[in-house]
């Protein structure tokens, strides 16, 4: 061995991501472990005890290696490939005594071309033994993270494949965006959803269809997000077609929606394009379940909201030309609502809901608790024909 195989042990090592000094470990055990095979033994019989017990040291500034068997002296001889008679032991050294073990060199010409062989494929192995480990300890504290990638390859199940730089992740099919097509070559933000450890090295599962994406992007355009002005409350999501998001602003002063809908709407519009010009709504979060709710079915209107926190359902009113529009196409509207909020909807469908109905919802929902009865109501409507006929009668004179 010279020199310049040092050197170019040490190149691969930069090249792989993996410290000089763990690759020439490796290259030593693989040294040791084709030169047992050679001797007729398998690993598992060496750690019992079996084979030959055998050390191999590479010298990185001389370029120089040594093989070593190491052997226990014995007074009788039972394992002969770990164990040297007393009376063969004082030849080689005259001041030996039982229980001391013994070095002794082997020939690296004794190497057969299989041992090589077996060599090569054993340090190839903890190579790649050696970027799993390190591509997870790298990856493994950055699960939840929105990092850029580079689209490398997709193959015929529609599997994409992507590069983070010191490991390649996997974008399955559910954790794409159905309007998207990728191509090798294309530079995308992805959100590291999965970082395992696995037999045949570090699963990375990344997303583009995830919330938290979404969540990234607004963090990215909208500055009052950025400081924790406004805050995004939930998300809920089906990619490449549509989205709601609740905010709310920590500043009265400060507009949560309009913040986010950006001038001429240009913020959404941004975050829109990255997602492959999915349909972002932006609505009001509220504390009030009814008035989220509420808020959550825009663009429909509706009127009278009754809700079961046990059960998680809630009662919504709708009138016959809002139906519809509540539930949305192919019931989009009132699922992403459902999934926004955390209350399953179902709807009351009336003839009409009027302005009377919607404001007094509107103002039970503002303070908790507050009920509305039937004959208030209908005392309320009364009054407010009574004022609309006076007001006719005086225009009319």
């Amino acid at each position: 061995m010279n020199k310049e195989f040092v050197e170019a042990l040490q190149h691969v090592a930069l090249e792989r991501g993996v410290s000089p000094e763990e690759l020439i470990q490796a290259f030593e055990e693989a040294l040791a472990k084709a030169y047992v095979r050679q001797k007729g033994f398998r690993p598992k019989e060496v750690e019992e005890g079996k084979g030959p017990l055998v050390e191999v040291h590479l010298d990185p500034q001389q370029g120089t290696i040594e093989v070593l068997e190491i052997k226990r002296v014995v007074e009788k001889v039972e394992n002969p490939e770990r164990e040297i008679a007393l009376a063969d032991a004082l030849t080689y050294d005259p001041e030996v005594q039982v229980g001391e073990e013994m070095e002794f060199p082997v020939d690296p010409e004794e190497f057969s071309r299989i041992a090589v062989q077996t060599a090569k494929q054993i340090l190839t192995q903890r190579l790649k033994e050696a970027e799993r480990n390190r591509v997870y300890e790298e990856y493994k504290d950055k699960k939840g993270e929105i990092l850029t990638g580079q689209v490398t390859r997709v193959d015929n199940r529609g599997n994409v494949y992507v590069d983070l730089g010191r490991g390649e992740a996997l974008m399955p099919p559910r954790e794409q965006i159905p309007t998207e097509r990728y191509y090798p070559g294309q530079r995308i933000k992805v959100y590291l959803k999965e970082v395992q450890r696995s037999s045949k090295g570090p699963s990375l599962i990344v997303s583009r269809a995830h919330e938290e994406l979404l969540r990234y992007l607004l963090k990215q355009e909208v500055p009052e997000i950025a400081e924790g002005v406004v805050e995004v409350k939930a998300i809920a999501r089906e990619p490449g077609s549509r989205s709601k998001v609740a905010v709310m602003s920590h500043n009265p002063n400060v507009d949560p929606i309009g913040a986010c809908i950006g001038h001429k709407g240009q913020r959404i519009q941004a975050v829109s394009a990255e997602l492959g010009r999915e349909r972002v709504d932006i609505i009001q979060w509220s504390p009030n379940p009814r008035e989220f709710i509420r808020n959550a079915l825009s663009p429909a209107t509706v009127g009278a909201i009754e809700i079961d926190p046990e059960t998680g359902h809630a009662a919504v009113t709708v009138a016959k030309d809002q139906h519809s529009l509540a539930i949305g196409k192919a019931g989009q509207n009132v699922r992403l609502a459902s999934k926004l909020t955390g209350y399953e909807i179902d709807f009351k469908e009336a003839e009409v809901v009027s302005d009377l109905d919607e404001a007094l919802a509107k103002a039970a929902e503002k303070e908790e608790g507050v009920t509305i009865s039937s004959d208030a109501k209908a005392r309320f409507e009364s009054l407010f024909v009574d004022a609309t006929k006076e007001e006719e009668e005086e225009s009319d004179g």
